[in-house]
């Protein structure tokens, strides 16, 4: 995968983006043994890339791993020897970054990846990705409940954003929902439901981004395809052109722009003081005038 040299170089270790910006433009990096210019991009895992002459080192080999976790199995590494779900991939080597924990009870889509950039842009709150979530609860949740669901419940760190949130089926004693959020509080969908008075007593996560389970079975794991991997960074793209987008519009605001742009005042000042108008101001009236009715 082409990226730009101070990307790959700064992964390296070799400073900030800014710094090996820099470097780049002193002409201390080669590729391929051509002097590099700034702009230019490189593939890391095939490319010979030297500062100073010296060879930058091959990158580990990028991992996308999809595994269905079963219950009482822990997302990330646990201290109380309980098992984990990099321990059920245990063959695959190197660090792996679980993208999306779920708790020990929950099961369902868990990716396992050691692409930093991926691994940041689907969990940071900020680029707000969908997660979806296959929900039982007990009782029979009304349209009314769901719909609280929907536009935010408070808990105790706070409001909820909306979510989306669908009744497929009402049973004797429970209800299965979809859900999709856009955040990722610890423990939310069971907070959440059991403010509104339903226990949780099934939850799976079916889908993150566009990224589906599909029939992978419970306990099983498997590596991405390579068209799985491609939708996902268009995926992560996408939502970094959004995440500008939205700073500048607030940027925008706050700095009183208008959306027609910059528009000179052509509304007449009041007179007053050493102003002048054509028309007397509401100061020229004499003051036994004034609040007449």
């Amino acid at each position: 995968m082409q990226e730009r040299l101070q990307k790959i170089m700064a992964k390296a270790g070799l400073g900030s983006r800014r710094q090996c910006e820099k470097i780049i433009e002193k002409g201390r990096v080669t590729v391929n043994d051509q002097i590099a210019k700034l702009g230019d991009q490189a593939d890391a895992h095939k490319d010979k890339i030297a500062v100073d002459g010296s060879i930058l080192p091959k990158p580990e080999k990028l991992a996308y791993i999809m595994v269905n976790k079963p219950r009482n199995v822990i997302s990330d590494e646990d201290d109380r020897g309980r098992k984990t779900v990099r321990e059920m991939i245990g063959e695959v080597p190197g660090h792996l970054y679980p993208v999306g924990r779920l708790d020990a009870p929950s099961v369902g889509l868990v990716l396992m990846t050691n692409d930093g950039n991926l691994a940041h842009h689907l969990t940071h709150p900020r680029f707000q990705h969908e997660k979806t979530y296959r929900v039982k609860v007990e009782g029979s949740m009304s349209n009314e409940t769901i719909d609280k669901w929907k536009k935010g419940v408070y808990l105790d760190d706070g409001r909820t954003k909306p979510a989306k949130v669908k009744a497929t089926e009402r049973g004797n004693g429970f209800t299965w929902l979809d859900v999709v959020l856009r955040e990722g509080r610890k423990r939310q969908i069971r907070r959440v439901a059991a403010k509104l008075g339903h226990a949780v007593l099934h939850l799976e996560r079916v889908k993150i981004g566009p990224l589906k389970l599909g029939n992978l079975g419970l306990g099983k794991w498997r590596h991405l395809t390579d068209r799985e991997v491609d939708q996902l960074q268009k995926y992560i793209a996408g939502g970094e052109k959004n995440y500008q987008a939205n700073q500048k519009r607030r940027q925008g605001a706050k700095g009183g722009k208008r959306p027609g742009g910059n528009k000179p005042d052509t509304k007449p000042a009041r007179s007053g003081g050493s102003g002048r108008s054509d028309r007397p101001g509401r100061d020229s009236k004499p003051k036994s005038s004034r609040n007449v009715r």
